[in-house]
This record gives structure tokens, sequence and C-alpha cells, in this order.
């Protein structure tokens, strides 16, 4: 779910009086608890559904590249979405899509957030599971610093390490082109991209503030450097 930045969305159609599914494309960002976020418009069907029946399904596919799609990973998340009006929320979609902020300030344009209840996760050939919502976010409890870090912590990499982010995604992730950025951090890992393109870095410890934040990014730019001179395998 968190290296995903697309998702399908299912609702209940709301102009048929026997609520037939609706699936449409959405993009997609999660939250540190990884609350999945999405800026809807409100002329869409999908929103329409949404505020006669606030219960939905969100699939993450995982099976890109996958010779036999049926052998990949993926998951069908349900909830009940509501509105989000939060300024770091937004932040953190639209930094995740830079594409969006050319309308993220539109009127008919809002936020919402997906209260999970459960998910189907498919992991596989007979690894099949309906899991709770516990099993699904992670307990952000004591990590609100670094939430409210998260821009400065961005905006600083960029900035100030651009050739250390680089490295990260070239090295660490076999990442090719140029121009990658850092475009969000959660206590779990830290998202790149590129050009729309998405991918994402595992911290090697979970992290609740700045400080760290800074340790694991140091780390991953101390691996990268090492990989880059041939002195890890």
């Amino acid at each position: 779910m968190r290296r995903a930045g697309r998702a399908a969305l299912a609702t209940a159609l709301a102009r048929d009086a026997s609520a037939w599914p609706y699936a449409s494309l959405v993009l997609v960002a999660l939250d540190h608890d990884a609350s999945p976020l999405l800026l809807l418009s409100d002329l869409a069907d999908h929103t329409r559904n949404m505020a006669a029946d606030p219960r939905v399904g969100l699939l993450f596919d995982g099976t890109a590249g996958w010779r036999d799609p049926l052998a990949g990973a993926r998951a069908c998340v349900l909830g009940r979405i509501e509105p989000a009006s939060s300024a770091r929320l937004l932040a953190r979609y639209v930094a995740r899509h830079p594409g969006a902020e050319a309308y993220a300030g539109f009127t008919d344009f809002k936020l919402y957030r997906v209260a999970v209840e459960r998910a189907h996760l498919v992991a596989g050939f007979g690894q099949i599971h309906w899991i709770g919502a516990d099993e699904v976010l992670f307990d952000t409890a004591g990590a609100e610093p670094l939430a409210q870090a998260e821009t400065a912590i961005l905006g600083h990499m960029n900035q100030d390490h651009a050739e250390a982010v680089q490295l990260i995604a070239r090295q660490v992730l076999g990442l090719d082109g140029e121009g990658w950025a850092l475009v969000g951090i959660d206590p779990e890992g830290c998202d790149l991209g590129q050009d729309g393109v998405l991918a994402r870095a595992a911290f090697d410890k979970t992290v609740a503030d700045g400080e760290g934040a800074r340790v694991e990014l140091v780390r991953l730019a101390k691996r990268a450097r090492r990989l880059a001179a041939g002195k890890e395998p």
C-alpha cells in the first residue's frame, strides 16, 4: 500500500436504485498510519456515490512486472470514507502527486481519508487472508513530531542533500534517470518520486521524530555510497 500511487476505488452507484458496483481509478497517498488519502472532484460519480454510502473498497495492486499477475500480491481495503480538512494531509498528498497542486485549491476538489475497517489480502497462491484494521494500520502513538516535521525534512533533503537522494535512488533502489526527489517520509520508510514514478526505501528501524528520520536517512545515504564504491554486494 505504501508503494502504490494509484488504486481502484469501488463504490455503490447512487444513481441506480439497485446500487450497482462502480469502479474507478484514483491517485492515492497514505497518512503516516497508512490510512488512504484521496483528492476527489465533487463532480465525479464516485464522489456522488460516497455521499450516499460512505462504504468504499480500494484495490491496491502489487503485481506489476509479474509474469503471472495472479501469483503477485494485492489487497482490497474496506472502510468508510470521510472528508479530511487537514493542511498537513493535503501537503502530503500533493508532495506525492505534484500534478494535483494545479487543482488542489479548487473549491470543487476535496481531500478524503478512508477509515480502514478490514482488508482482503492475497499474497500469492494459497496465501489469502481477511485481516483487521489493526493489522493494516501502523500505530503512530508518539510519532506526531515526525508528522509535524515532514515538510521541513523533505525541503531540507531535496534542497541541501539532492545528491544523496539521487544516490539512494540509483544505488539502493536500482532506479534509472536523474531528478529523483524525496516526496514523503513516515515511521516505516521514505518515498521517492520522479516524473510520476514512485519508489520506496524502507527504514531499518521505525522512527518517531526528525532526529530518528535523520539517522535512517544518513544510514541509507551511507549504504548508497558504499554500493557506489563497490564496498557492499
